[in-house]
C-alpha cells in the first residue's frame, strides 16, 4: 500500500514538471549588427521609447516638445497680458506705458509676463542648451513662480481691476503652466530618455543598440569567439591576445584604482564609440581623395566635424594578425611605425578595452608639431570584420602636458576583414576621425593627413614583411 501511495506521488511530480517551461536561453552563433542573442526579455519598440532616444546625438523628441512647450508658456501668458491691456479701452502706448515704464506692483501685471520670460530663458537654458537631466532647475523655476504668483495675489489691487476675470486667468495660467512644465519634465521627459538609454544598452533586436552591451553589464561577449579558444599568433606573450589581465600596467604612466562608476562610463563611452564607427565606416558617402597603387584613400565631410578620411589597403596577413599587432601590442607600435614617437598601455578595463597614450611624431615637414593623444580603445568581432574603435578620453593620470598640444581624436576605427578571395589576406580600412587642435591652415591639413596614411599602410606592410622573414607568420 505504501508503496503505491509512493509511486502515485512521484508520478504526480512527474507531470507537474512537464507542465512548468522553465526559462531558457538559446544562443545563436549567427550574429550580425542588429540581432545578438541576449539574457534580456524582448521589448516592444513603442512611441514612448522612440519619442526618449536622442538619435545621431540629436534633442530627443519628447525634449524638443518640452522646449516647445516652454515657450508656449511664454507667448501665451504674453498675449494673455495683451489682451487684458487692451480690454481696458485706452490707448496701447498710454496702456503700455503704465504697464511697463510707470509699472506698480499693486496695479500691473507685466511682472507675470517677466515671470514667464524667466521661467523660458532658464528652462531652456539648462535643459535645451546644456541637456541637463535632473528636475532640480525646474523644481526652483515652479517654486519661485508659485511663490510670486501667491503673493501677488494679496498685493494685487483687485477691487479697482477694470478686467477681473481675464486679469485672474492670466495668474491662474501662469501658475498652471508652471506646474506643467515640472509635470512635464519629471514625469515625461526624464523617464523616456532614461529608459530609451537603459533600452539601447540592453534590447537585444533594437537597430540603436549599442554593439558592446554585453559588456556594458559585464556579461560574457556574444560577438566574439570565447576567449579560450580564441586565436594567439606565435610568438606573442603569454595571455597577449585572451588572457585578461585586470592587475596594474607597468610603465611611465601608472593606472588609478576607478571607480565601479568610472569603469561603467568607459563601457557605456566604449559602446557608443563602436556604434559611431560603424556606422561611419559604412557610409555610402566616400569620395576618392587620392590613389596609390592597391591603397586609396577616401573623404567625407560630416556637419559640424569636418572632413574624415578612411583608408582602404589590401594586407598579406590575416586579420587576427592585425588585431594582435594593433590593440595588444600597442607598446611596439613606434618600433615599427616612425610617425609615433612613445605608445602606452595605460588602463585596463576589461579583456576588450582598455586607455592608451600616444605621442606622435611631427608632420608636414615640421609643419604640424607633436601632438599626445588619450585614446579609449575597444574591439569586438562583427560581421566578419575586427573592429578596433578609438575615441579620445580624459584619465587621472595623464594631465595636458605643456610640451605638447593634446589632440582630440572622434570616433573612428581600424577594421579588417578576409580578403573573400584568399583567407590569408585581408582588406584593412582605417577611419581618421580627429581634431589635432591648434591653428593649422586646413589644405596642409588635409594634405598632412592624407600622406600620413600612406605612410602608416607602408610601415604596416613593412612591419609585416619582416615578421615573416623572422618566421612569426
Amino acid at each position: 500500500m505504501d508503496q503505491e501511495i509512493r509511486q502515485a506521488a512521484e508520478n504526480l511530480i512527474q507531470s507537474q514538471s512537464h507542465n512548468i517551461q522553465s526559462p531558457t536561453l538559446e544562443v545563436s552563433h549567427s550574429h550580425s549588427i542588429n540581432t545578438i542573442p541576449s539574457l534580456h526579455p524582448d521589448y516592444i519598440i513603442s512611441e514612448d521609447l522612440l519619442a526618449g532616444q536622442r538619435a545621431n546625438g540629436r534633442m530627443s523628441t519628447v525634449r524638443r516638445f518640452f522646449c516647445m512647450f516652454v515657450t508656449f508658456d511664454l507667448l501665451f501668458t504674453g498675449l494673455m497680458w495683451l489682451i487684458c491691456v487692451m480690454l481696458k479701452g485706452e490707448n496701447i502706448m498710454k496702456a503700455l506705458n503704465e504697464q511697463i515704464y510707470h509699472y506698480n506692483i499693486h496695479t500691473s501685471l507685466f511682472d507675470v509676463v517677466l515671470t514667464a520670460l524667466c521661467r523660458f530663458v532658464v528652462l531652456l537654458l539648462f535643459y535645451g542648451l546644456i541637456y541637463m537631466n535632473h528636475w532640480f532647475i525646474v523644481s526652483i523655476s515652479t517654486t519661485l513662480t508659485c511663490a510670486f504668483l501667491i503673493s501677488k495675489v494679496f498685493v494685487y489691487d483687485w477691487p479697482h481691476s477694470a478686467q477681473p476675470v481675464f486679469e485672474v486667468l492670466l495668474v491662474l495660467t501662469s501658475f498652471v503652466l508652471a506646474w506643467g512644465e515640472a509635470w512635464f519634465l519629471d514625469f515625461r521627459v526624464l523617464p523616456q530618455e532614461s529608459h530609451a538609454r537603459r533600452y539601447l544598452i540592453t534590447n537585444p533586436d533594437s537597430e540603436r543598440a549599442p554593439l558592446i552591451r554585453s559588456y556594458v553589464h559585464g556579461l560574457p561577449s556574444l560577438y566574439t569567439e570565447s576567449v579560450g579558444n580564441f586565436y594567439s599568433p606565435l610568438g606573442s606573450p603569454e595571455g597577449s591576445m585572451y588572457r585578461f589581465d585586470s592587475g596594474p600596467v607597468l610603465g611611465r604612466y601608472p593606472p588609478v584604482q576607478l571607480t565601479r562608476e568610472q569603469e561603467e562610463n568607459y563601457k557605456v563611452l566604449a559602446a557608443k564609440t563602436m556604434q559611431e564607427a560603424w556606422d561611419l565606416l559604412l557610409k555610402k558617402d566616400w569620395k576618392l581623395e587620392k590613389a596609390s597603387g592597391s591603397d586609396s584613400v577616401y573623404t567625407m565631410t560630416v556637419p559640424k566635424v569636418g572632413k574624415i578620411f578612411k583608408l582602404t589597403a589590401f594586407l598579406d596577413v590575416t586579420p587576427k594578425f592585425l588585431l594582435d599587432e594593433l590593440f595588444y601590442r600597442v607598446e611596439t607600435l613606434p618600433q615599427w611605425n616612425p610617425t609615433l614617437l612613445e605608445s602606452h598601455k595605460v588602463q585596463v578595463i576589461d579583456e576588450h578595452t582598455d586607455i592608451s597614450y600616444q605621442i606622435g611624431a611631427d608632420g608636414a615637414a615640421g609643419v604640424v608639431t607633436s601632438r599626445d593623444f588619450v585614446n579609449l580603445r575597444h574591439w569586438a568581432y562583427i560581421e566578419g570584420r575586427y573592429i578596433i574603435a578609438c575615441v579620445g578620453t580624459e584619465h587621472p593620470s595623464l594631465p595636458k602636458n605643456e610640451k605638447y598640444i593634446r589632440g582630440e581624436n572622434r570616433a573612428g576605427c581600424w577594421a579588417m576583414q578576409e580578403d573573400p578571395n584568399n583567407p590569408n589576406k585581408c582588406i584593412f580600412q582605417w577611419v581618421l576621425n580627429t581634431n589635432l587642435n591648434g591653428w593649422i591652415p586646413q589644405y596642409i591639413r588635409d594634405t598632412a593627413f592624407v600622406g600620413m596614411m600612406f605612410d602608416y599602410v607602408k610601415h604596416l606592410k613593412q612591419h609585416i614583411n619582416r615578421q615573416r622573414e623572422n618566421g612569426r607568420l
